[in-house]
Order: structure tokens, then sequence, then C-alpha cells
């Protein structure tokens, strides 16, 4: 399979899509509009929406069908940009290549573009006309997902944590054994809820609405757990390695004293631990039952996030 070309198809239906999306919440301030489309067009690799539609191919279905719901986690993931980079977090001027939201738009509306991204993915969610509309029940397990990955009991806390972690490198020498365990428990937080839990999303999201097996169903969140984790120590090295152009940002975590797997193992290490997680996830996907394509699919994705270059 060319995952490079089967991502790119689908990144073009959701980035066709997202604007259509938008522009279908009447009354909408027309400057909100215009921040909302702003960040949702500076395009990126939508994994996320990719890995969803495969995850809900594996049980019979085509990813077309549910292209809403792909578009409504993409809107949830481009808020959670645009905050990232606000001043009081993260403090980045570009994101793919581009100026950040708060540098075009200021502060106030670059907030509440991403509050506005991140409720209206809910009526996207929940009030679009599908190709093939799903059962109201499996619509509400995906939005109940979806609220739970990114809220506070996920990706949520995961940001909330590394803020509070923003210290833990302070000081002057080596980090201690012990210190480096605390550091690890401490980063495993963050990294499974800041990047990792909606990543799983993804992947539950798309299992949910077309009513996968329960086995099935778990077998996929624990995939999704650990390409999650695996997608952000991959982050965290191209932060340190990677060409800033292809990136498309400017590398904030080492400017920023930010604790990461980099900073505290090493990039071997690192890399070494990202390789681990990509075949762990791996053998969860063998067990799924479905679709070989699919799940091939998958698995692609899967060594594309590992591998990836920006």
């Amino acid at each position: 399979m060319d995952i490079e070309r089967y991502m790119t198809e689908r990144a073009a239906a959701v980035n066709k899509a997202l604007p259509v999306f938008v522009s279908r919440l009447k009354n909408s301030q027309p400057r909100l509009s215009e921040a909302m489309l702003y960040s949702l067009s500076a395009g990126g690799k939508r994994l996320r929406p990719a890995l969803m539609g495969a995850a809900y191919e594996i049980f019979g279905g085509k990813a077309s069908d549910i292209l809403p719901a792909a578009c409504a986690l993409e809107m949830v993931h481009t808020y959670s940009l645009v905050h990232d980079d606000l001043p009081a977090m993260d403090n980045d001027d570009l994101r793919r290549g581009r100026p950040t939201s708060h540098k075009v738009y200021g502060e106030a509306l670059a907030i509440l573009s991403g509050d506005a991204l991140l409720t209206d993915a809910f009526t996207v969610l929940l009030s679009s006309k599908y190709p093939r509309q799903p059962e109201a029940e499996a619509l509400l397990s995906a939005a109940a997902i979806l609220s739970r990955r990114a809220g506070a009991c996920g990706m949520a806390s995961g940001q909330a944590a590394d803020l509070e972690a923003a210290s833990f490198l302070r000081g002057k020498g080596k980090v201690s054994p012990a210190r480096t365990k605390a550091g690890l428990s401490l980063l495993s937080y963050i990294h499974l809820h800041k990047t990792a839990d909606l990543i799983t999303a993804a992947v539950e999201m798309g299992a949910a609405l077309a009513w996968a097996p329960k086995k099935d169903f778990n077998t996929l969140s624990a995939f999704g757990r650990d390409i999650g984790l695996c997608f952000q120590i991959a982050d965290d090295i191209l932060d340190v390695e990677g060409d800033k152009k292809k990136l498309g940002k400017s590398g904030s975590d080492a400017r920023n004293n930010k604790l990461t797997y980099v900073s505290l193992l090493g990039v071997d290490k690192a890399r070494r631990t990202a390789e681990i997680l990509l075949n762990k996830a791996l053998s969860s996907l063998d067990s799924v039952s479905g679709a070989p394509p699919a799940k091939e699919a998958l698995a692609g994705i899967s060594r594309f996030i590992y591998g990836r270059e920006n």
C-alpha cells in the first residue's frame, strides 16, 4: 500500500469539507469565522481523521461515510493547537509554516476561535447529514469518546501537567536516576493525555461508529494509546533534530526548557522507546479481526508516524 498517497487522499477530503462545515454555522461573527478558517486551512497531515477512517473500514464501512465525524475530530485538534501556541502556553510564532493565530488575529480572538472550534465540533459531529447516517446511539458514543478524551480527564489535563512540569529541568548538572524516574512518570502522564488521548479517540470513534465488537474496540484503544505515545516521542526528537523549514514551526521545546523524552533521556534512548511503542502497537493491531486492507492502512500510518520528518 502506498501509505503517503492514502493519507494525502484522506487529507484532501477533510480539507475540502472543513470550510463547508464552518460556512454552515449561521450567524457566526465574520471575523471569528475567518480566524477559525485560518487555522483550519493551515493544512497538516490530518493523521487523526485518517486513523478514524481506517478504524471504521476495518469493520466493513467506508471512510467517506463518516467524514463529518472526522472533521469534528480535526476541529478539536486544531483548537488545541491554537490554544497551545498562545503566549500563556508555548508562545509560538509559527504553526505549519504560517504565523500562529494570535499573531494574526490577536490573543482574544485566537482564544475565541479555539473555543468555537471545540464547541462547534460537536455541532458538526451530531447535527450533520452523513452520506450513510450512523445510528443515534453510535453517534452519541462517538461524542462521549471525543468529550472524554479532550476534556479534564484527557487532553486538557495533559496540557495542565505540561505547564506544571515547566520547572522540572531547572537547575544545574546531570539529572539523577531518581529524578529521571520521576520525570519519566510525569512525562508518561503528559504524553498520554496531551497527545495520545486524541489519537486514541480517533480509532475509538471509528470503531464505535462501526459498532465494533467490544474486544476489538479495546484492542484498538490500546493500539491508539501506544501509537499516540510514539507520535509524541517522535515529535520531541524532531523538535531537536528536525528541519525547521519542513516542520513549519520554530522548535519551542528546547527554547522553553521543556520536559521531553529527549531532554530527559537523550535522542538515542528516546528513539528506542518510540520503536518499542511502535512494535507494541503493531502487535495489538495483528489481533484485531476485520478487513486486512484497513489494518494494513493503520499499520502504514503507524510506521509513518515513527519515521516522519515533519
